[in-house]
């Protein structure tokens, strides 16, 4: 679990850890990337005011009404480089974790979506004893969709929703991906028996 500085859970390429204020510019860089943004804005960065005084003091009042569930800073296990952001955003009651991931494009395929996620995922259930892990993306955000389904998330719904300001493909909606703790013991099994056989 969480030590005195603020760590999470390691993984064997990450570390997770509370965001403090001093990370305002790293997410700030990070939303800054057109990239990044494609499905979430249009490719639209997040604006410093936007970040420094409404996102990130939301996210750490979260750690102590939630305790394990929030956004952590995704960090390379090895250089302490910032990578990212993956979250178990916790519903209003801390029952279920919304799974989420943002990494810098120079992470991006290498599988530490899918190994941040996964280790949440196990995180959730194991430790905090949440009934549900969810996940959503735009329709056809192929490569968030991918790692939700290798987290074990499973499809479970595409719905519309009415932006005023829509971005390309939205027309095809939105997808929710869900894990609930009834089929949570088959997919570890899955997992650990996958790990056995390496």
């Amino acid at each position: 679990m969480r030590d005195d500085g603020g760590m999470l859970l390691e993984t064997a390429r990450l570390r997770l850890r509370r965001f403090t204020m001093d990370d305002v510019d790293r997410l700030v860089e990070l939303d800054r990337d057109p990239e990044v943004m494609r499905y979430l804005t249009g490719g639209r960065p997040t604006p410093v005011a936007a970040v420094r005084d409404e996102h990130l003091p939301r996210l750490l009042g979260q750690y102590d009404r939630h305790p394990g569930l929030g956004r952590w800073a995704a960090l390379d296990r090895v250089t302490d480089e910032f990578l990212g952001w993956l979250a178990l955003d916790p519903a209003d009651d801390g029952t279920e974790g919304e799974l989420g991931y943002r990494l810098r494009r120079a992470a991006w395929g290498r599988g530490l979506a899918t190994e941040g996620a996964r280790a949440l995922v196990r995180h959730a259930f194991d430790r905090v004893g949440v009934r549900r892990v969810w996940a959503q993306t735009m329709a056809v955000n192929d490569r968030s969709r991918a790692v939700m389904a290798r987290a074990g998330l499973r499809y479970l719904r595409t719905f519309h929703l009415v932006f005023d300001d829509p971005i390309p493909g939205t027309e095809h909606g939105e997808v929710e991906y869900e894990l609930c703790r009834a089929d949570w013991p088959g997919v570890r099994q899955e997992w650990d028996a996958a790990l056995r056989a390496r």
